[in-house]
């Protein structure tokens, strides 16, 4: 009697399809391309993304600006006036206040902030050399002395004495540089120009515009 041999065989695919060795290879190669291209994509935006970030940088960081210089609150110790002579004298404590709105510290040079009425300095006060650090302001303290000894007798001080208010204007300005990033430094010159109405009644400021 003949024996059965049981003999196996592969099983096909369920679709009728035999995937080939070249096949295999093709698809292999066409996703390491798809990645490099992602790869190439996503390098792509990262370069667009720094150089957005760069020209911000550039327009708001790197943009140097001029810093300001103004007097702050005057507190008067003293106020005379003599409208006949006509003669003043008054002394007053104040701040110097230099404001730097740049990323980057701004170093001035010592300087003097003159006091003046009608073209004629009555008084002067030095400025020390300092620094206004990054976005901050500089409060300098100072200590001012003014009278009218230098003025001609021509002068119309005896009139604006006689009205009550004493107007002077003050004056001054610093010379320095603003450093950014410290590697790189911009010479700003900041200016000052404010004008000081004092009450001669009351023995106060009455106003103090700057601009």
């Amino acid at each position: 009697m003949a024996e059965k041999t049981n003999q196996a065989y592969p099983l096909a695919p369920t679709n009728g399809y035999t995937r080939s060795d070249g096949e295999s290879l093709v698809s292999e190669d066409e996703l390491k391309r798809q990645k490099r291209m992602k790869l190439f994509m996503y390098i792509g935006i990262f370069i667009v993304f720094q150089i957005i970030v760069m020209t911000v940088f550039g327009l708001a960081v790197m943009k140097v600006k001029t810093p300001k210089v103004r007097l702050g609150e005057i507190n008067v110790q003293s106020l005379n006036s003599v409208p006949a002579t006509p003669s003043f004298d008054t002394s007053f404590t104040t701040q110097i206040r230099v404001k730097n709105t740049n990323w980057g510290p701004y170093r001035f040079d010592a300087s003097t902030a003159t006091f003046v009425y009608q073209g004629v300095a009555v008084g002067q006060v030095s400025i020390p050399k300092s620094k206004a650090g990054m976005r901050s302001t500089k409060k300098i303290s100072v200590s001012v002395s003014l009278n009218a000894d230098g003025m001609p007798s021509s002068s119309t001080l005896g009139s604006a004495l006689n009205n009550g208010i004493l107007t002077l204007t003050s004056q001054a300005k610093l010379t320095g540089k603003v450093e950014l990033m410290l590697i790189m430094k911009k010479k700003k010159s900041a200016t000052m120009d404010c004008a000081i109405a004092f009450d001669l009644t009351t023995k106060t400021v009455k106003s103090l515009q700057c601009k």
